[in-house]
């Protein structure tokens, strides 16, 4: 970075670099900037290669921040290359690489330093570091807002530059530097609704193209083009890459998350973009972005409900839900939510059973040389059920977690912590009346198919203790105090000191013959998924975490991190 600079190590010695940070104003027109440049860098393609760099730029960073307000040199830095962006595309049908390449090393530039400044200081101080520059000249003419200039080229250039091999690289460092300006919120534990560069994308100038950045987004994903091999483009980067999906993942979940006023709408082949989807649901942006679409464009949805080859979509989510393991709980928890929202339509219930699958050599508890695949996905979704141990000792934490809650709520004076306090309890009180409807359900329709959950009713009975009094609870606890008072009788009647085997071998006559009508029955349960009111606190965290674990290039410090913990992943 600067002229003729090749290594990071050079940085802190190069002159061009030096005269741009120091003391001295440099006018737009001087020759200066066509030879600041004119640099060969190979940019970082992994977290550790960033680490280095952004080690070497800071203390210049630093440098510049400390100059700037005298020099403005930062501001006509970013001047040069929104003068260069408007050339760009002409640039490209010329075959023009030398432009292109500068172009490419002044935004590089501006992202390096722009990685630094956002550690620094706040966005209000950020935008006097692209004003400075008016200071210095002594008028305001209309780039005041220089900042909201520099978001809005970057979206232009990105939707209106074609995907090639002499643009792959300034495309890449166009989303690089988006991500870079809107990670402001990775050191904020609340969400950023009224951020000054969030404001600038979503209600601001660019506002007119943020559809058409999402559609160019999507067909990228689409396209998944590779890294060109060097010998076709100028800059050697890595050529294992899955083109420009990782910035895709925040592009699509900051406009989808917080609600705003809708004002374009586009089109897309649905038919490449499910093909697409399916082939890239092992990584969280796809399943991600496919859960997005399902649930928010109802277009999309109705159109992948129609698809006769609905196991090209479902299989790598049960993949992805068999080998959970390997997963991150989130992973794991939007691939669920996705089979939810699926399942709620007849028509894919029905139709996932009319497929019939040969020889799935993934699954190995059994061998399955031929099977539906609606009974496959019964069958992988209870065993994550049971891999998670989301049965007795999930309820066992609900039930701890409720009482450390209802006993905070009893002693805190405050009438607004008490009103949160509340509000806690309702929703934990919510997943539990659920989970209790579910064992109904079991016990009520299939008492002798679940001998091992009654195994456990019986083994953790002391936990529903609590709930037989309690209000919202009372008419569902009806039937497990039947079933848990009947199989206890019959254990107390086959003597003391029981096996397992013995116990079970109990649980399993006595489901045959506890008579049907002694259950209270309650409506069918039918699931379906809703939303909260404020997604976004889920997604956005979740997004964040994605640009910060697989970023390419990109590198942040754990240190000062708010939005979610290091272990979330």
């Amino acid at each position: 970075m600067g002229a003729n600079t090749s290594q990071v190590s050079d940085l802190s010695e190069n002159q061009s670099l030096r005269t741009l940070i120091g003391t001295v104003s440099i006018s737009d027109n001087d020759p200066f900037w066509n030879q600041l440049i004119s640099f060969t860098f190979i940019s970082p393609t992994s977290s550790g290669n960033s680490k280095l760099l952004e080690e070497a730029v800071i203390p210049l960073a630093k440098i510049l921040i400390e100059n700037n307000p005298r020099t403005g040199n930062f501001g006509a830095l970013v001047r040069i290359f929104l003068g260069r962006t408007k050339e760009l595309k002409i640039s490209t049908e010329c075959q023009d690489q030398l432009f292109i390449w500068q172009a490419h090393n002044t935004l590089f530039m501006i992202r390096c330093l722009l990685k630094v400044f956002i550690r620094e200081m706040t966005e209000e101080e950020l935008h006097l570091q692209f004003s400075y520059r008016e200071r210095v000249l002594g008028s305001y003419t209309g780039s005041e807002v220089l900042l909201e200039e520099l978001m809005c080229n970057l979206v232009h250039l990105v939707v209106e530059v074609p995907l090639l091999d002499i643009t792959y690289s300034i495309l890449f460092e166009a989303v690089t530097t988006m991500l870079v300006l809107l990670s402001y919120q990775l050191f904020h534990k609340e969400i950023l609704r009224d951020g000054l560069i969030y404001q600038y994308l979503m209600k601001g100038r660019c506002l007119s193209l943020t559809s058409q950045l999402v559609k160019t987004l999507l067909y990228n994903i689409i396209r998944q083009e590779k890294c060109p091999p060097p010998a076709t483009h100028i800059f050697e980067q890595q050529s294992d890459r899955r083109g420009l999906l990782y910035g895709l993942a925040s592009g699509v979940a900051n406009m989808s998350s917080v609600p705003t006023e809708q004002h374009h709408m586009f089109q897309i082949n649905f038919n490449s973009l499910y093909t697409a989807l399916c082939e890239q649901q092992r990584s969280d942006q796809a399943t991600l972005i496919l859960y997005t679409l399902l649930h928010q464009n109802t277009n999309m949805r109705t159109y992948m409900l129609s698809r006769t080859d609905m196991e090209n979509l479902v299989m790598p989510i049960l993949k992805v839900l068999y080998h959970v393991e390997d997963r991150n709980s989130h992973h794991v928890y939007m691939a669920l939510i996705i089979l939810l929202i699926l399942t709620e339509e007849d028509t894919f219930n029905r139709s996932i059973h009319e497929v019939v699958l040969k020889n799935i050599t993934w699954y190995s508890e059994r061998s399955l040389t031929e099977i539906s695949l609606g009974s496959l996905l019964i069958l992988v979704v209870i065993r994550t059920i049971q891999s998670s141990q989301w049965n007795s000792s999930l309820f066992a934490l609900l039930s701890k977690k409720h009482n450390k809650i209802l006993e905070q709520a009893t002693q805190s004076l405050r009438g607004l912590r008490r009103a949160d306090y509340a509000q806690d309890l309702n929703v934990i009180e919510e997943v539990i009346r659920m989970m209790l409807e579910i064992i109904n359900s079991c016990l009520s329709n299939s008492l002798h198919h679940n001998p091992n959950l009654v195994y456990a009713l019986l083994y953790k009975r002391e936990l529903f203790e609590q709930f037989r009094t309690h209000p919202s609870f009372q008419d569902i606890m009806q039937n497990l105090d039947t079933v848990i008072g009947f199989f206890s009788q019959r254990l107390e009647a086959a003597g003391t000191d029981l096996s397992v085997e013995r116990v079970q071998e109990v649980i399993m006559k006595g489901a045959q013959a506890l008579p049907k009508d002694r259950l209270k029955k309650f409506p069918e349960l039918k699931f379906r998924y809703v939303e909260e009111d404020q997604p976004e606190d889920f997604f956005i965290p979740y997004v964040w975490s994605l640009v910060f674990n697989s970023g390419v290039g990109l590198n942040w410090s754990p240190t000062g991190i708010e939005l979610f913990s290091m272990d979330s992943g």
